[in-house]
């Protein structure tokens, strides 16, 4: 079309993204989950790589042409104005009322509650969820001098995000893992089932987990590497987060936008096939390397952050540099106390772990463990009844001879 240029690169840019989805079903990896369909995380991979290109790309333009893409894409954003500039924040904490506190809960408060529900699924770990929830409140108490939305009231920070919204939800999070791991898993074919009713069930059924593992983060015998490992998935964690508030300010659009909740969104999924990739080079020693999607991940992450201080100069300049090393050692010192807990917890009242896995299970490294596998094929059993009828023998024949 001669006569609208902006149609045409829409139009090229959503075929080159189709293109590209394709390609990544056909070439890339298969990620740690088999659930809806191991395609379904290729094009997740493939999506992530796409936004880790963009970066690179966004890096390398000026602040006036970054305006321009952004306002081909909304040009209602060249009307927006920062959330910072125009509301209040930590303003009368001393008044403590019931509509006060009422008016907190609102799509946002859910959102951070289902947040933290999400984040108790993918992490498995009363302690690790806790320490990335009040890591993140120092976290804003550091970072208040650069962002003022993240002054707030004490009891607003205390009561209502770590306890009800943070708490609630890892709560819950944990409570339907719980659930998971108890959970009696029977996959039948679908072909075997004749009923319209169990056909549907039987469909729903195939965008729930294949099978649920006990996530065991750290343990009295763990190496100094874990603790390294960890401490870095904390400052990861925290970066990401971060980056939330920080490129909705830079680049000038609301939390209500839908660059904002759509990246958040993205984040979310491609942060699952992250966290059990990672868990499994920290825990399986048999995993040599990060998976695929860990280091795309990570690699986003720290793009984001180098957008943000390239074009966030200004605000950047103000930055203390003192908080933010205080920062960094509150992290350390808090995730060492966490891991510290776990340890004391698990020598206290010796929890047993638990692990489901079915015959899908392939871990980030693209390899079914060696326990995994004895325990699933049939020689196995073989084996152990074999050793049983052995044993019987032997006694049977010692007891004769004693007679």
């Amino acid at each position: 079309n001669d006569t609208d240029c902006d149609s045409n690169l829409r139009v090229g840019f959503v075929l080159v993204v189709s293109f590209f989805l394709v390609i990544s079903v056909l070439a890339f990896p298969n990620g740690p989950f088999t659930r809806p369909h191991p395609a379904v995380w290729r094009m997740v991979f493939g999506v992530s790589v796409l936004y880790f290109l963009f970066l690179v790309f966004l890096i390398f333009l000026s602040w006036d042409q970054v305006k321009v893409l952004l306002y081909w894409l909304d040009p209602n954003l060249r009307y927006t104005t920062r959330e910072a500039e125009v509301m209040e924040y930590a303003v009368n904490c001393h008044v403590i009322t019931w509509e006060r506190i009422l008016s907190h809960f609102d799509i946002f408060a859910f959102g951070h509650f289902f947040g933290w529900v999400m984040k108790a699924l993918l992490i498995r770990s009363y302690g690790l969820c806790w320490t990335i929830s009040i890591t993140w409140e120092l976290t804003e108490l550091f970072f208040m001098h650069l962002l003022p939305n993240f002054a707030e009231c004490w009891w607003d920070q205390v009561i209502l995000d770590i306890l009800l919204c943070n708490g609630g939800g890892i709560w819950l999070g944990m409570m339907v893992c719980h659930f998971l791991e108890m959970r009696r898993y029977h996959w039948a074919s679908i072909k075997d089932i004749h009923s319209t009713s169990g056909k549907l069930k039987r469909a729903a059924l195939q965008f729930t987990p294949a099978s649920w593992t006990y996530m065991h983060w750290f343990d009295p015998k763990s190496s100094f590497q874990k603790v390294a490992g960890i401490y870095l998935f904390m400052i990861i964690w925290q970066l990401t987060e971060l980056n939330t508030f920080f490129l909705k300010h830079i680049f000038v659009f609301q939390a209500s936008h839908p660059l904002s909740w759509l990246r958040i969104l993205f984040i979310g999924v491609i942060t699952a096939p992250t966290v059990r990739q990672y868990y499994a080079y920290l825990t399986d020693t048999q995993c040599k390397r990060v998976g695929t999607q860990c280091w795309v991940f990570g690699a986003i992450a720290f793009l984001e952050a180098l957008a943000c201080i390239k074009f966030g100069q200004d605000l950047f300049s103000k930055t203390q540099v003192m908080y933010v090393v205080f920062w960094l050692l509150c992290v350390a010192f808090i995730t060492s106390l966490c891991l510290y807990g776990m340890v004391w917890y698990e020598q206290i009242y010796s929890v047993r772990l638990k692990s489901c896995d079915d015959d899908n299970f392939i871990d980030s490294c693209g390899y079914t463990p060696k326990i995994i596998k004895a325990e699933r094929s049939p020689s196995s059993y073989s084996q152990v009844s074999h050793q049983r009828r052995c044993l019987g023998r032997n006694r049977a024949n010692g007891a004769s001879s004693q007679q």
